[in-house]
């Protein structure tokens, strides 16, 4: 077992920073989470976590302490409906986690910071193609800059589509999976933007933080792709849960697909433990 840490996760009342919270708490870390609860929620909290309600832009203010570990995580995350609120976007991914790079140089702790596989997606045309995917993009370079100019620790790692309890259900900002596990459990048709051959790899949160925490013992640098080796098309994801079937219009800014390249999350261990087809089968 690795040392005890004080550690801080931004948007840890969030899907994801909630899992990761509940298994740095399980093994023995004191945890700090710092949310704004724009999509987190007080729902999320789990024991022994201390819990600051703020925004990322004032980290210095909420969090004077000096932590080993930050895992950034607290930012606007979804994809489509940032064309329609850049503003929102920038203020959460840009203002906001240049106050965490500059935390991050002044404690000179590890950063771990989640970036997005939009980056990767329809051969790298992804990172320009919505607000979100562009700031999500531009601050992983940030984050390696800062590295290179202030000699500081960090790893950058990127999710595939998280799944799982607690997940966000749906709304403009939900999440694919929970969206559909609600509409057939209501009895409503499955909303599946067209064309549905869009692919996506569906990776469960308890795998992504098993190398949230790998990565924060022992990753170094960029490129720690955290995404199920399977890829689906969404249509046949809402075929697996069964019932109709709905389709909506397309959307700007929905790529086909992502580059995926697990081998540096690999090299620490990294395996992932569950598939999407038991969960819709247990849902």
């Amino acid at each position: 077992m690795y040392n005890k840490k004080l550690i801080v996760v931004t948007g840890g009342a969030g899907f994801i920073g909630s899992h990761l919270c509940e298994r740095l708490v399980k093994d023995g870390h004191k945890v700090i989470s710092l949310d704004n609860y724009f999509t987190g929620s007080r729902d999320n909290h789990v024991a022994g976590v201390d819990y600051r309600d703020g925004h990322t832009k004032d980290i210095e203010k909420h969090v004077p302490e000096t932590p080993d570990l930050i895992y950034h995580l607290g930012e606007y995350s979804r994809v489509e409906i940032s064309l329609s609120e850049p503003a929102l976007v920038w203020d959460l991914n840009k203002d906001g986690t240049f106050g965490v790079v500059e935390f991050w140089r002044k404690k000179k702790s590890k950063l771990v910071y989640a970036g997005s596989s939009t980056k990767f997606g329809d051969g790298g045309l992804g990172r320009v193609q919505t607000p979100y995917a562009w700031t999500k993009a531009s601050n992983t370079e940030l984050v390696q800059n800062y590295g290179r100019w202030y000699g500081l620790p960090y790893a950058i790692t990127y999710f595939y589509n998280a799944y799982g309890p607690r997940e966000r259900p749906a709304s403009d900002y939900g999440t694919l999976i929970e969206t559909f596990r609600r509409q057939r459990a209501a009895g409503d048709p499955l909303t599946v933007v067209a064309p549905g051959t869009q692919k996506r790899n569906f990776t469960h949160v308890d795998d992504i933080v098993e190398g949230l925490v790998l990565v924060g013992e022992r990753g170094e640098g960029d490129e720690f792709g955290l995404g199920a080796a399977e890829s689906y098309p969404v249509l046949e994801v809402a075929k697996m849960f069964g019932g109709p079937i709905q389709m909506l219009p397309e959307r700007q800014g929905n790529r086909m697909d992502s580059a995926l390249d697990t081998t540096k999350a690999q090299a620490l261990g990294w395996v992932p433990r569950h598939t999407l087809k038991e969960y819709i089968a247990a849902a």
